[in-house]
């Protein structure tokens, strides 16, 4: 006798609002976070938890110690939910029907101090002129979080970046070069070799904690070695500890130089390669109108910036 085959399992009718509360719960974590993000009490998020549950057959979000973690089955989904969701709202807003004038939008800069001492005054007069209604707020440049890019936590990231991750756009802005800083008075105010440059202690600036870099090669390829001391994540505090010290810093000579007029530069008595200033973001948001506009407007402001007069804040070495 023939085996009757199993009756098919009939889905539910899709709520595509599931579908962005579960982007939410993947993203935060958490239930009381999801609930917050997207105005719901605690219970409501709870019972959209359960319909997630029930629809795609899995526990989505199971506990570990005192939080959640995501099934193996949702860590999957994670991506493909993300796009999904992006291109709704894309597609809701109208790709094609941006107003900037109407515009109401809260944009979040994750850049390092330089950068908004340098270019925050420009992106703000420029988003003023043709958007009025949005808003900027830069997020402290501490360490480089994809997670937040990819969460869409932090709109864009501006600085000298690293490799992020394959799934991460990076596009420069501008290119720096690095100028030697000490405070006045310092003994390398007078003349500045490649062996007194190394006889003084250091400070590096970097975001990962590193004591070492590019200066220190091109030190080892004369024969010489310098001691860095101090490692601090951002250029104010570097500028704060020379301006109190003999510690020499190596900062971007453009991006730095609203924060160090009290001080003296001097080009640096080795070679090193000019370093990249630039923006990154995730791909989720590069159908996104708005956020190509943002994109768009952080080029234009740096690069109005970068064609004013620039006055040289030191004397050129000899030779």
């Amino acid at each position: 006798m023939p085996r009757t085959p199993p009756a098919r399992r009939h889905a539910p009718p899709l709520d595509m609002n599931l579908l962005v509360t579960l982007d939410a719960l993947l993203s935060e974590g958490s239930v009381v976070g999801a609930a917050q993000r997207l105005n719901l009490s605690a219970p409501a998020m709870s019972r959209q938890l359960s319909r997630i549950r029930h629809l795609i057959g899995d526990p989505v979000l199971v506990r570990a110690g005192r939080g959640l973690v995501p099934t193996p089955r949702a860590e999957a989904l994670r991506e493909r939910l993300r796009t999904l969701v992006a291109e709704a709202e894309a597609l809701v807003r109208g790709e094609d029907a941006l107003d900037l004038s109407r515009l109401e939008r809260t944009f979040v800069i994750r850049a390092n101090d330089g950068f908004v001492a340098t270019f925050g005054a420009a992106l703000a007069s420029h988003a003023a002129r043709e958007a009025p209604r949005i808003r900027l707020r830069f997020a402290h440049q501490d360490r480089e979080d994809v997670e937040a890019l990819r969460e869409g936590r932090v709109d864009v990231d501006v600085g000298v970046i690293g490799i992020m991750g394959p799934e991460i756009r990076l596009q420069a802005l501008f290119h720096d070069r690095f100028v030697g800083v000490v405070r006045s008075g310092h003994p390398l105010t007078d003349a500045v070799t490649p062996e007194s440059f190394a006889s003084f202690p250091h400070v590096s600036v970097s975001r990962r904690g590193r004591f070492a870099g590019p200066i220190d090669e091109a030190l080892s390829a004369l024969g010489l070695t310098r001691s860095v001391t101090m490692a601090v994540a951002n250029f104010a505090d570097a500028l704060a500890i020379v301006r109190m010290s003999d510690h020499v810093a190596a900062v971007p000579a453009h991006l730095t130089k609203p924060a160090r007029p009290d001080l003296h530069s001097f080009e640096l008595p080795v070679k090193t390669d000019a370093v990249a200033i630039s923006l990154a973001w995730h791909p989720r948001f590069d159908a996104d109108p708005a956020h190509r506009w943002l994109r768009g407007l952080m080029h234009e402001a740096c690069a109005e910036e970068r064609r004013k007069p620039q006055t040289r804040d030191f004397k050129q070495r000899d030779g």
